[in-house]
């Protein structure tokens, strides 16, 4: 039988380190990624709120269209294709070009979840800041914003660990992550198992605690605005005070 498909421990603790050189990019773009889409999202969440049907409609198209093609399709035509597009284009690095594709494929999602958080706010509460005359910042700042986003902590926890998940995609482009170091030690040793099998530890060992976390979180949450639905509507009960006073 040939040794090459047998478990060798000293190539699994030669290649450990190696393979975790990568982890701190990995988490690095991860965490990167994030912010983005964290950011990104209010804007098709903002565009989402024009009331001119054409552009509602393009909108929505195009995000559909991000959501139906692969985000490694995504990666490929920002890394390879965008640079060739005529007058626009222009050349991005491959950690810059992984933060773009997946943060703006992601992003649609998240806008979505933002939407639905705000859909949930009760329309007294709407009601209830016109007839204060609170300004727009005012509206969003103190009373819509404070009670859309915390239900949806447990959902964007929840796109956090699929996007750590996506990650490894980048190292199709040359990011240096986990998964690109240990297809590096696999075709210079001719060995993979190992390497990968890390790979799938280390995957394993920081999303299935960050799961277990955000599980918790869920139920805490949920178990917070039920309260809150039985006591009634506090936010506008509480700016009603302090415009009284």
């Amino acid at each position: 039988m040939n040794n090459n498909s047998n478990w060798q421990w000293d190539t699994f603790f030669d290649a450990f380190p190696v393979v975790l050189e990568g982890l701190g990019i990995t988490l690095g773009l991860t965490i990167a990624t994030y912010l983005f889409a964290l950011i990104f999202g209010f804007v098709w969440t903002l565009f989402s709120a024009i009331r001119i049907k054409p552009i509602r409609w393009l909108l929505r198209w195009v995000m559909e269209f991000i959501r139906s093609t692969p985000p490694l399709v995504q990666l490929f035509f920002i890394f390879y294709a965008w640079p060739m597009v005529p007058v626009v284009g222009f050349a991005l690095d491959p950690f810059s070009s992984a933060i773009l594709g997946l943060g703006i494929h992601f992003s649609t999602y998240i806008g979505e979840v933002y939407r639905s958080g705000i859909e949930s706010v009760d329309n007294g509460q709407w009601e209830a800041a016109r007839a204060l005359n609170f300004s727009t910042g005012d509206k969003w700042m103190r009373i819509i914003l404070p009670q859309a986003i915390p239900p949806t902590i447990p959902m964007l926890g929840n796109y956090l660990i699929i996007m750590f998940k996506e990650i490894p995609l980048a190292s199709t482009i040359g990011v240096a992550g986990i998964l690109n170091l240990a297809n590096s030690y696999g075709s210079a040793n001719f060995r993979y198992l190992e390497p990968l099998t890390i790979v799938a530890i280390l995957f394993l060992v920081l999303s299935y605690p960050s799961a277990i976390l955000i599980n918790r979180l869920e139920r805490k949450v949920n178990r917070r605005f039920d309260k809150k639905e039985t006591s009634g509507s506090k936010p506008i009960k509480e700016e009603k005070e302090g415009a009284a006073s």
